[in-house]
């Protein structure tokens, strides 16, 4: 089998990584310049918990897979299911490289009045993970050690470009995927994630916008990107498909409701009562959406499905996701409501469905995540936190930051595709198609 100048380039890549990692010295004992704490300020309880939600948070992408692969047509399990699982690898080194210097270091930006805000971090901060060490950091996670926080936030970046993936799914070449995925990670992920959770961070320091655990950074992006793929991608020749196995979807959603206790309860980045409270409202807030999702399928006069039942609970998982340190599990309970019809809505809107967005990413994790960032500007607790607690100019700031975020992630990732499919043809031919991505792209197949 030939083998293309572009795997060469990716083979050649790696080795460089790898072996730089060989002459790139971290800086263990380096001069404390104030931005960390003493080893003695290290919380055991906290490091405990963050380690076991780190893990929960990895176990999210596998879960993914599954929900993914279960939807998709018995040619394309393989390959739809590979797409969410590689990012574990892509991501992962990408992140120790330079997406972490550019997501959490220091800001480069500009200042207005004296204070200064963030656009993205400096590349040089952190690269291969120099001065990510055992101290706690002052300002991004005083209890824990630098490095937990460093790879607790990883398993945020890996599974942003793997929820995307399903936008596109029975049409897309591997390789110019992974090329996708290492530009939105470093152009639309890193920047977003500086601006609104880096302490400087132009969304969070001037906007005040609160996202607990990513619903603005993880899937409002993401969403828009799918939306911007499946346009780019454009339609498959037979958009129609059969669910393979509702069997795996329905372990993924298993799965993802299990990793979402860490990805909600462990940005607490403690072990404290704001943990306790995320983990009560993330589950019911999934658990409203799951019923709600079920019940409006009926009133609507479709059948209750098993698939219906976990698209639900995965939207009230995203819709939760900004909001579930600042609200009461009571009023979870609304949120996971009115986020599953609204979805609901959006995945049987005929104007939405000219749109091949295969497994409904963008109605599902980018409609959530809108509904997410709206109702935490709308019912986050705290003296001016929000619109119904006295915060009229919090609110109009979150709708202000959900229009530049919208833009900046549709039309970021639109010229991101454009630039791949310049490099690498984005599109599997028509006899790739027909044949199934398994085949075509992996020469694998599920018999």
């Amino acid at each position: 089998m030939k083998v293309g100048l572009k795997w060469v380039v990716s083979f050649s890549i790696i080795t460089l990584v790898a072996v730089g990692g060989l002459f790139w010295s971290p800086i263990v004992d380096f001069p404390n310049t104030g931005e960390f704490l003493s080893e003695d300020k290290v919380v055991g309880a906290d490091v405990a918990w963050i380690l076991a939600a780190a893990g929960l948070v990895l176990l999210m992408t596998p879960g993914l897979s599954f929900f993914y692969g279960g939807m998709v047509g018995k040619k394309n399990v393989i390959s739809t299911m590979l797409q969410s699982f590689i990012a574990l690898g892509v991501i992962s080194i990408l992140w120790v490289v330079i997406g972490f210097s550019l997501s959490f270091g220091d800001s480069i930006g500009f200042t207005i009045n004296g204070k200064h805000y963030g656009i993205i971090g400096n590349p040089l901060s952190y690269p291969f993970f120099s001065r990510v060490g055992v101290l706690p950091h002052k300002a991004m996670a005083s209890t824990i050690p630098f490095i937990l926080f460093a790879l607790f936030q990883m398993k945020f970046a890996v599974i942003t470009p793997a929820l995307i993936t399903g936008s596109f799914a029975e049409r897309v070449r591997f390789i110019s995927y992974l090329l996708f995925m290492v530009l939105f990670s470093l152009f639309i992920y890193t920047p977003l994630c500086h601006m609104v959770w880096h302490p400087d961070g132009l969304l969070n320091k001037y906007f005040g916008v609160k996202d607990f655990a990513g619903g603005t950074v993880v899937h409002m992006s993401a969403g828009f990107a799918a939306l911007a793929g499946a346009l780019v991608v454009g339609n498959r020749k037979k958009p129609h498909h059969e669910p393979s196995n509702i069997s795996y979807v329905l372990l993924g959603t298993g799965m993802l409701w299990f990793g979402w206790f860490g990805f909600n309860a462990g940005s607490a980045l403690a072990a404290n009562a704001t943990a306790a409270t995320a983990f009560g409202t993330t589950t019911i807030a999934s658990a409203s959406a799951m019923m709600t999702w079920i019940f409006f399928d009926r009133i609507n006069g479709r059948k209750v499905s098993a698939l219906g039942a976990c698209i639900g609970a995965v939207v009230g998982l995203v819709a939760i996701t900004p909001a579930c340190g600042f609200v009461s599990v009571s009023e979870s309970l609304f949120i996971g409501f009115i986020s599953a019809i609204v979805s609901n809505l959006m995945v049987n809107w005929k104007a939405l469905k000219k749109i091949d967005d295969t497994l409904d990413v963008f109605a599902c994790h980018g409609v959530g995540g809108i509904m997410g960032m709206i109702l935490t500007a709308i019912f986050a607790h705290g003296e001016n936190a929000s619109l119904l607690h006295g915060g009229l100019e919090v609110f109009a700031h979150h709708m202000i930051a959900l229009l530049l975020v919208s833009v900046f992630t549709f039309f970021g990732s639109l010229i991101l595709y454009k630039i791949t499919n310049r490099i690498i043809t984005l599109r599997v031919s028509e006899e790739s198609e027909d044949l199934g991505l398994d085949i075509s792209q992996h020469e694998e197949s599920l018999c």
